[in-house]
């Protein structure tokens, strides 16, 4: 994908997000708009590319699986909400709900082709 044209976006221009808690855990779901955004999410958010935009430590491991039928990846970033989790927590986002919206501010070097394409309707209904 290096190959072709790109320009700096944010990743909400070619993807959706949502985030919360899993006990200690905060769990991101990001998924793509269509195939080709799918495509290059896939290939370049990695959990050291989340770990490192959250500013986490080794303490603070970043896992990240795979959901291609859903054209999605998904994060769980372990520990961050401290011993107890969001119940416990004395962070501003205990329940970790703008995790995902943080992530969408991520800057990456986005293909311009897909760029354009973003201006289309998200989830498009694909016919036979």
């Amino acid at each position: 994908m290096s190959a072709r044209p790109t320009r700096r976006a944010p990743l909400g221009a070619i993807a959706y997000a949502r985030s919360g808690d899993k006990g200690a855990h905060a769990n991101i779901g990001v998924w793509a708009r269509d195939d080709d955004a799918y495509a290059f999410v896939r290939e370049v958010l990695t959990a050291d590319i989340v770990a490192e935009h959250f500013a986490l430590t080794d303490q603070r491991q970043v896992e990240r699986y795979e959901l291609a039928n859903l054209r999605a990846v998904n994060f769980v970033l372990r520990g961050v909400l401290g011993a107890g989790g969001g119940a416990a927590s004395l962070r501003t986002d205990a329940q970790a709900k703008a995790y995902g919206q943080a992530l969408l501010r991520l800057e990456l070097s986005v293909p311009v082709t897909l760029l354009a394409s973003a201006t289309r309707p998200p989830f498009e209904t694909r016919h036979p």
